[in-house]
């Protein structure tokens, strides 16, 4: 009997045995293999050292990646952005750096912002970053323009 296909199951035609179910709990074996100790000699050496580690207060903590939160927290920092309230689209901007470091739309953004809040040393900075991820991406002369400006600014009269 060929496989059932679903536009064409007849129930009568399965028969009167309940079979398995693709989705029920099977207990996986996740024991090592027998020949494991002699194929990886120093790996329980190594799961002790990782474990002494953590317990010495070492870094055993991951950074977090999420590019579709990023994309969220830019497109809020935008919202603020366009309402002229530049210290919540920072925040956002920052954020968005914190789920996605590198990432160039919210580098640039974050470093316009920084402008806008007349943070200079910081905006030159965020503007070079964008020029290290993206060195010839869409918004690299606007970077460079800015640099300069701010440069220049910064070293004015006074």
């Amino acid at each position: 009997m060929p496989p059932p296909r679903s536009d064409r199951v007849q129930a009568d035609e399965l028969g009167a045995e309940t079979g398995d179910s693709s989705s029920r709990d099977e207990h996986i074996d996740l024991s090592p293999p027998a020949d494991d100790a002699k194929a990886h000699p120093n790996s329980s050496e190594a799961v002790a050292g990782e474990e002494s580690r953590r317990s010495e207060g070492g870094v055993s903590e991951f950074k977090v990646w999420n590019p579709h939160q990023a994309a969220k927290e830019v497109e809020v920092g935008d919202f603020y952005f366009k309402r002229k309230n530049y210290r919540a689209a920072e925040s956002r901007y920052r954020e968005a750096l914190r789920y996605k470091d590198n990432d160039a739309i919210a580098t640039f953004r974050l470093a316009v912002c920084l402008e806008k809040e007349a943070l200079v040393d910081e905006a030159i900075q965020q503007y070079q970053s964008y020029l290290k991820i993206l060195p010839y991406g869409p918004e690299a002369s606007e970077a460079q323009k800015a640099i300069t400006r701010l440069k220049a600014e910064d070293n004015g009269p006074r």
